[in-house]
């Protein structure tokens, strides 16, 4: 600053001397031009525009213990353990279901809605909700062939009545839901009518399955994560001949929605129908489609794990050697797996 100031004077004074001592009869220069300084002060730097944290979203409010056995089945649903079709009654498959999610939250395994379990099994009302049906649900519904060829003849395998097609929307049995709508006359549904449900949907799948495990003594398909958490537990049925059981490591091979299906008269030695046909036919897609909506085939020629138009008799040894689940278990579990993914029999 000091030596800004002393060259402004020496300018100054150069110039008032030129100015006195310039010769008699020429004009005078101009006066001198001082140059202006102006101090250079360091600017702050503009504050940078950040982003707002997000604030964390809030947990669910009013989750309460489970008070009744059908707000257990439900509530266990919403937790990715199916105890079958949802009927409120204690059979063995929600007692399966209940050792599942007690063995999950290190609850002594019983198999009954004790206080414990009740206390650790919440849930967020409503358990039930209303549903009104569509004209949209009303055209889909279809009478299904009774044979094989009939079957391959139609355009598609839908619901034959609205309180097949309900059911499968609440993943409940079929009695359970005329039990809850009494004044319900279900042949003569229209446009409009209002029926009460199980308020059911399963976790949102964030990642994919790291194994499964098939348990042929117990009738139970389960999944697990990296760190071998409990993703999903369900019903299955399993081969009615012991001998076409597969057993070991199998791997998904491919996975397939709606798919239509093979019907091949050699798998079906027992059925005159297909005896007399002797060729193959392709039977179209739908809930009603042998394989239900989800195929999951395994590396064994012939065997998956696909979903059923009889979701009741899931549990049962009674297939040609794959493993049926629930049609509504079959497409979820079909969001978990990979191709390549281990499938372990035992």
């Amino acid at each position: 600053m000091e030596s800004m100031t002393y060259a402004l004077l020496s300018v100054a004074l150069a110039g008032f001397l030129a100015w006195i001592f310039w010769p008699s009869g020429a004009p005078p220069p101009a006066p001198p031009v001082v140059p202006k300084f102006t101090e250079q002060r360091p600017v702050a730097p503009a504050p940078q525009q950040t982003s707002p944290i997000p604030e964390p979203e809030p947990e669910p409010s009013g989750a309460r213990p489970v008070e009744t056995l059908l707000e257990g089945q439900i509530a266990l649903v919403r937790e990715g353990i199916s105890p079958g079709s949802i009927d409120g009654v204690a059979g063995s498959q929600t007692r399966a279901a209940l050792i599942a999610f007690q063995e999950k939250k290190g609850i002594s395994p019983s198999g009954v809605l004790d206080a414990n379990t009740k206390s650790a099994l919440t849930i967020l009302p409503p358990a039930l909700t209303d549903y009104t049906v569509t004209s949209e649900d009303l055209a889909r519904l279809l009478p299904v062939s009774i044979t094989w060829l009939g079957k391959s003849a139609q355009p598609r395998l839908d619901y034959e009545s609205i309180l097949e097609l309900l059911a499968e929307k609440a993943f409940a049995h079929p009695q359970l839901l005329r039990s809850l709508n009494p004044n319900v006359d279900w042949n003569n549904v229209t446009p409009g009518t209002q029926v009460l449900l199980p308020r059911v949907e399963y976790p949102p799948v964030t990642d994919k399955a790291a194994f499964v495990k098939i348990s042929l003594q117990q009738c139970v398909l389960e999944a697990f994560d990296a760190n071998s958490n409990l993703l999903v537990h369900f019903p299955c049925s399993i081969g009615r001949v012991a001998a076409k059981r597969p057993a070991g490591e199998l791997h998904v091979a491919n996975i397939a929605l709606d798919p239509n299906y093979t019907f091949d008269p050699a798998v079906f030695a027992e059925s005159p129908e297909a005896q007399s046909i002797g060729r193959k036919l392709i039977i179209p897609p739908g809930p009603n489609n042998p394989v239900g909506v989800a195929w999951i085939g395994l590396d064994r020629p012939g065997y998956g794990i696909h979903g059923t138009p009889s979701p009741e008799k899931v549990g049962r040894t009674e297939s040609h050697g794959c493993f049926r689940l629930a049609n509504w278990n079959a497409r979820y579990l079909a969001q978990l797996v990979w191709v390549g993914l281990p499938v372990e029999v035992e």
